[in-house]
């Protein structure tokens, strides 16, 4: 629950920004009448608009469990960075619309060295909040602060851009340069807003994240217990800043229940030192069965049954099947289910 506060309160720092930055970069369009100025300050209302979503979205998620919600509340920013990646796409082709506009009746711009001056305020400070949310994002596991992190700076880079092509018009005095300079960072917010959108239905629809999957199975097998026999049946679920992390854990079968839960114990610990603390654990233990001798690196063993072969390393392939694992040919095969 307090990360779920802490992520609450970096959210209203963004709505905050994003409010006072629409209103500079609207002040820098009202004095220069510049399309690619503009699109920096749509990009601004998106921010807006999308900040006090994302700021609703963690209030729910922030929410306790309860019973009809029983893994918690914590989808909720899925939802809002599918809102967010979804106002940025439709910002960038309202761009376009402006563009097209610009081509067939060109408006003449003015005081382009004050209205630089404004954007780059706004560019800078998009940029340090972007990086706030973003850090604490990663380190708390919401995707909500993520997002919007991500949009305040790339609100940044195209903000740099916009302002290079400002300064060459300024120079070159050719205003057709403010319409292409704005087409083209369109397909940029377009971009951006789609990898928004394509990861929070990644989230919503549960799909695997591989990257932390890798991460966690590197760090188990570095951290391998004598007693892990086997591993299995892997499967990682985020629910806002909560990871639901589910496993079998194959142990010796003669060792009690009591110090059976010792080791599920020490496999949730090494977990939690390379994931953090936002974890729920729900690990199903196994007795070993006959073919798990050849790949046990148990040397006391008293009722070893087949000598040791080899050491099956875990990867995303072996661990993620709901199977046991077996030497086969030379391989490690997967024929025996949990």
């Amino acid at each position: 629950m307090q990360l779920q506060k802490e992520n609450f309160r970096i959210q209203q720092w963004v709505v905050l920004v994003a409010v006072i930055l629409f209103a500079l970069k609207m002040a820098a369009y009202y004095i220069t009448h510049s399309v690619a100025i503009l699109t920096d300050a749509l990009e601004s209302t998106v921010n807006v608009i999308s900040g006090f979503i994302g700021l609703y979205s963690l209030y729910v998620a922030a929410k306790p469990r309860d019973l009809d919600h029983p893994y918690g509340h914590g989808k909720a920013e899925f939802i809002s960075a599918a809102v967010e990646g979804t106002l940025i796409l439709v910002a960038g082709l309202f761009i376009i619309y402006e563009c097209i506009q610009q081509f067939i009746e060109p408006t003449s711009l003015h005081s382009l060295d004050k209205g630089m001056i404004l954007v780059a305020i706004a560019g800078a400070v998009n940029f340090i909040m972007g990086a706030i949310a973003i850090k604490k994002g990663k380190k708390n596991n919401s995707l909500a602060l993520i997002a919007s992190g991500k949009h305040l700076q790339s609100d940044t880079f195209s903000t740099i851009g916009i302002l290079l092509g400002i300064l060459l018009i300024w120079i070159t005095e050719w205003q057709m340069l403010d319409t292409i300079v704005a087409l083209l960072f369109s397909f940029f917010i377009i971009y951006t807003g789609y990898k928004i959108l394509r990861a929070s239905l990644a989230g919503i629809m549960d799909e695997a994240d591989r990257a932390l999957l890798n991460t966690m199975v590197t760090h188990l097998n570095q951290h391998r217990q004598t007693n892990w026999v086997d591993l299995h049946n892997l499967r990682v679920i985020k629910y806002g800043s909560i990871l639901h992390v589910d496993c079998h854990l194959t142990v010796p079968w003669y060792l009690n229940v009591h110090e059976a839960h010792k080791e599920v114990d020490a496999l949730s610990e090494k977990i939690r030192m390379e994931l953090g603390d936002s974890i729920e654990l729900f690990v199903h233990s196994d007795g070993c069965l006959d073919f798990s001798c050849p790949i046990c690196t148990k040397t006391d063993c008293l009722v070893r049954k087949h000598a040791f072969e080899r050491k099956v390393e875990w990867t995303l392939d072996n661990i993620l099947s709901n199977q046991k694992h077996q030497l086969s040919t030379g391989s490690a095969a997967l024929p025996k289910t949990a």
